[in-house]
């Protein structure tokens, strides 16, 4: 019967809505009816719809940016841009009027944070991918109030005066916490606007990142803890992708080449090649060397690799070995995928919870790098989408970010890293979601997926299929 509807469809438009609601009808019936009313002879099994636990398939751009407005909605509210002293709550309005008493009002998180860097270049990305302009604004008020209050809060820290410490980050960075995600942003953000006044702050944080950060004896940034000479993972993110954008920002090499020198030596200690991860730490007297893959480190990772290939220049010697180094670690990290679209905690051990900050970082890359053509859409434009779906997925009614880690030291057994706690407080998973969201609509923009055979599929190009796609519910898409 279905054959035979089908036949005459392009000749009986009318005969097209039949076969539809047959379909439908037939799809509808329960798994357990009679083999005479249901079987593989008489329907077209392979049309039933999957029960998909978070989602599959294309988006919508305007799904997409729903789900980031209710995140901007929310950090809105909980990141005030106001000065406030702080023992009567009283707003502080002049700069004159800034004294030891005077903060900035607090809020559910930290303008000067590192997640909250990561949040300011996640959000200027969303203001480029859909230009709506309350994204800028809320990066260019929060950059431009901490830009005009430096100065004053200078002169206190410098009288020996008691500041609020996430001011004194600005003034003073004692680590690339303090100042690589930050750095960058601003001058994402300054390149964007020129008047922005923010070019004292980008030199003070660059000084330090390039000058006075702790570093091995051949130069690899490290830190003191847990152990002397200790190499993190975190910090290919909070220090090297500010190099790199001062390179761009000041047309200086040394800036390009120190920061890809520190992408190579990370990566000859870090990266595990028969996994293709990155361990989350290296302690230079400890023998072995142990390799937990931590999903967020495993996110500043290949999220540093993209912000570098950004801007290094093209012709620039260590290019090719970063591209490689980003294509290795992207083959790794797809393999591990889980079938609802997240990454786990530990990414090669599955009885660990799934994570989203790290999904979310991932999502932004893979869609980022298909989008500059260092990955193939049809490998792994998939990865990408289906990673969006769960990362949507970790964003509840208020906007706020579910299924997300909070912050996590160095351990060397994997029961420190699968029972971390998960909170909606936790500040690293905002950012990485409006990221991921703006790079998702570019994907949409720029890319052909479709949906074949219930399966999601990229083309090189829009091409008409003359061939019935079919639809979930077993209508025909033609």
């Amino acid at each position: 019967m279905l054959h035979q509807l089908k036949q005459q469809m392009d000749k009986q438009p009318r005969m097209k809505q039949i076969f539809r609601m047959t379909v439908a009808l037939m799809l509808a019936l329960p798994a357990t009816a009679d083999a005479q009313q249901v079987n593989d002879n008489n329907t077209p099994l392979h049309l039933m719809k999957p029960d998909y636990k978070l989602g599959y398939g294309i988006p919508k751009t305007e799904q997409v940016k729903q789900v980031m407005d209710r995140v901007l909605n929310y950090i809105t509210t909980e990141t005030p841009a106001t000065l406030v002293d702080k023992r009567t709550g009283q707003e502080v309005k002049k700069l004159k009027d800034i004294d030891e008493n005077t903060q900035l009002k607090q809020g559910g998180f930290r303008l000067t944070s590192y997640e909250w860097g990561v949040t300011y270049s996640g959000v200027l990305a969303a203001y480029e991918a859909t230009g709506d302009k309350a994204y800028r604004d809320y990066v260019f008020t929060r950059h431009k109030l901490l830009a005009d209050i430096a100065p004053r809060f200078e002169q206190l820290y410098k009288a020996h005066k008691s500041i609020d410490g996430n001011v004194r980050r600005v003034i003073d960075p004692h680590a690339l916490d303090d100042a690589g995600a930050v750095c960058a942003s601003m001058i994402k953000a300054k390149m964007m606007d020129g008047s922005l006044p923010l070019d004292p702050l980008i030199r003070r944080y660059a000084d330090y990142i390039m000058n006075k950060e702790y570093r091995l004896s051949d130069g690899t940034f490290a830190r003191l803890r847990p152990h002397k000479n200790t190499v993190w993972l975190d910090d290919m993110f909070m220090g090297i992708p500010a190099l790199a954008y001062m390179g761009k920002y000041t047309g200086e090499p040394r800036y390009y080449d120190e920061a890809a020198r520190q992408v190579l030596s990370f990566a000859s200690r870090m990266f595990v090649p028969e996994k293709r991860l990155f361990r989350h730490g290296w302690i230079e007297a400890m023998q072995p060397h142990p390799a937990f893959h931590w999903g967020r480190a495993n996110g500043w990772a290949i999220l540093t690799l993209c912000e570098v290939l950004d801007v290094l220049p093209n012709d620039h010697p260590q290019r090719a070995d970063i591209m490689n180094l980003l294509q290795q670690h992207a083959a790794g990290l797809a393999a591990l995928q889980h079938h609802d679209g997240y990454w786990h905690q530990l990414l090669d051990r599955q009885d660990t919870y799934l994570e989203a900050s790290a999904t979310a970082i991932y999502a932004y890359c893979f869609a980022h790098a298909i989008n500059k053509g260092w990955l193939d859409a049809k490998a792994y434009g998939p990865v990408a989408l289906t990673a969006w779906h769960a990362v949507a997925s970790a964003v509840n009614d208020r906007g706020q970010v579910e299924h997300v880690c909070v912050g996590t030291g160095m351990g060397f057994d994997a029961a420190f890293y699968a029972y971390r706690p998960t909170h909606v407080m936790a500040a690293h998973g905002y950012g990485p979601v409006i990221w991921a969201g703006a790079e998702i609509i570019r994907l949409l923009q720029q890319q052909h997926p479709k949906s074949n055979d219930s399966a999601v599929m990229f083309y090189d190009e829009e091409v008409p299929t003359d061939k019935p796609i079919f639809n979930y519910d077993g209508s025909l898409r033609f």
